[in-house]
């Protein structure tokens, strides 16, 4: 086996292991058709760091969380609540590692000082969340009745930089998004309850503008993957169970009205849908306690991937996906205390996290610094080897094996035989 097959042997099977957490209560038991493995942590979900900053927080009850909408980037998951009275804030961030025996504290990210309801440049109700290619986080801010929604980037690699990069010209009921990253630019496509329409933005035009969607209210919203031409928008109704799809070439193209096709009906509304990179789409659906999928290179047919024993609220589940095909799923039981599940579903991805990245530059390093060393011994032993044949002289066994002949006959013999041994040792041995 080369070193390089080796290097990435390594690399592979480093990969293969996924984080495991210790439970820190008891939750139900659940089964899955799909031919996943799960890992499971149950969390006590506290907001210990925020009451001590303000006691109007002590009024926070745990039964009270509701989780919109979720996205990960290597060991943080960013997570949206529905705004309710004694939670400090709408977004929220925790750790995927750490003690197994302590579960994560919500911390207000990117910081309380960033949420304030009623403060147009603040925070003031997050919606959806997505990590772009070059680890920005997108937020959708809902606003208030004072302020218009917003769009937010949070930079995770740049010390969680913050910017307002956007202001839409209403309140526009923003709900979930879409990144459509390609290399004439970034589009984030917008649900948008309420109308008939969609709303798409420019990151580089730094514009906003509804794209019409005849008969169609949108409320969940799904991208078809990268390498999967063309590609599609899919979209769901939160009062309808019919599912549709528009051509992304249209809003590419810049064009203000897109007439919806339908694909066919899930089995309840959804309220959240994601797709993975093999084109597998993972919808749940409002006070039901599965989630569903569907290959969206097939003709549609919903299978069913994973249940609990019952939804405990109004959106049970919450879920994302990272970069290395992982599915996180948060849920919550009956006892309140949400659960994080990890399952290995889609293609993975270079594009990783940082941690990822080093392991793989220590791997491809060693590779070439062994290969270096074996080319080097090798190429020593051939010079070694090829030094000792030019040494030895031609003939040299027929020269040596009459002197050992003779010794070994010298005590045999008298002088005379001697001498006539020693006349003949020039000649040749016979048979």
């Amino acid at each position: 086996m080369t070193p390089f097959f080796v290097a990435i042997f390594l690399l592979a099977t480093a990969d293969t292991f996924t984080q495991a957490y210790e439970s820190s209560g008891d939750g139900d038991t659940e089964d899955s058709t799909e031919d996943s493995s799960y890992d499971e942590s149950v969390y006590d979900l506290s907001m210990e760091s925020c009451m001590k900053q303000d006691l109007e927080y002590q009024t926070f009850k745990p039964q009270d969380i509701e989780a919109r909408y979720m996205a990960v980037y290597g060991t943080r998951i960013f997570i949206s609540l529905g705004k309710s009275t004694g939670i400090p804030a709408t977004l929220f961030s925790f750790p995927t590692n750490g003690a197994f025996s302590a579960s994560p504290n919500l911390t207000p990210f990117p910081s309380l000082v960033m949420h304030k309801f009623g403060d147009c440049n603040k925070i003031e109700e997050a919606r959806g969340v997505q990590v772009d290619a070059v680890g920005r986080l997108w937020v959708l801010d809902y606003g208030s009745d004072d302020c218009n929604g917003k769009i937010w980037t949070i930079d995770l690699s740049d010390n969680d930089h913050t910017e307002l990069i956007h202001r839409f010209g209403s309140r526009d009921w923003i709900r979930d998004l879409a990144l459509d990253e390609t290399p004439n630019g970034t589009l984030a496509y917008i649900s948008q309850f309420g109308g008939q329409h969609i709303v798409v933005y420019s990151l580089e035009r730094n514009q906003s503008w509804t794209v019409h969607t005849p008969g169609i209210k949108a409320y969940s919203i799904a991208l078809s993957p990268k390498d999967e031409e063309p590609r599609q928008l899919y979209l769901g109704q939160l009062s309808s169970t019919e599912l549709f799809s528009i051509s992304v070439a249209e809003l590419r193209n810049g064009n203000r009205t897109s007439n919806p096709k339908l694909i066919g009906n899930w089995t309840a509304e959804p309220y959240r849908m994601r797709m993975d990179n093999h084109g597998t789409m993972y919808a749940t659906f409002r006070r039901k306690n599965f989630i569903q999928s569907w290959k969206t290179s097939q003709p549609f047919e919903e299978q069913h991937f994973h249940e609990v024993a019952g939804p405990n609220n109004c959106v049970p589940f919450t879920f994302a996906l990272d970069h290395d095909g992982i599915l996180l799923i948060m849920l919550f039981d009956y006892c309140n205390k949400p659960r994080l599940l990890e399952a290995a579903v889609g293609e993975k991805s270079f594009k990783t996290s940082p941690e990822q990245c080093q392991l793989f530059n220590i791997i491809l390093i060693c590779s070439n610094v062994f290969t270096v060393i074996l080319s080097g011994l090798i190429i020593l032993w051939l010079i070694l080897r090829q030094r000792r044949n030019n040494s030895i002289p031609p003939n040299t066994n027929e020269v040596q094996e009459m002197p050992v002949i003779a010794d070994n006959h010298a005590d045999d013999v008298g002088p005379a035989e001697s001498a006539a041994v020693r006349g003949r040792s020039h000649i040749r041995p016979g048979c």
